[in-house]
């Protein structure tokens, strides 16, 4: 079995919690990690900077693209940042934990 880790980047903490606890709520998620960060990016032609709340999820690869869709309806922005990354290794246990506590 596969894990991931999804990152995910909110408006606000505020934000970041209300997804994190569905995501994990509705065993999409073992785990979610919530980070203050600052943000600069291009969005409508301009340079932006801001500060921003991001997450870091962990699931099950099977679940990565379910996970994308259900934040995509919580989520605040347009175009929100949702990435998936493939953990290629950890503590077997760990990602057991993981495996038992998603759906």
């Amino acid at each position: 079995m596969q894990c991931h880790s999804i990152y995910i980047t909110t408006k606000d903490e505020e934000e970041a919690k209300r997804i994190g606890k569905t995501l994990v709520e509705e065993k999409l998620a073992a785990c979610v990690n919530i980070h203050p960060i600052k943000s600069i990016y291009r969005w409508g032609g301009e340079i932006e900077e801001e500060e921003e709340t991001a997450l870091l999820v962990k699931t099950k690869a099977e679940l990565a693209d379910e996970v994308i869709e259900r934040v995509k309806e919580l989520h605040s922005y347009e175009v929100p940042c949702i990435v998936s990354l493939p953990i290629a290794k950890g503590n077997p246990a760990y990602l057991e934990w993981i495996k038992e506590s998603t759906k």
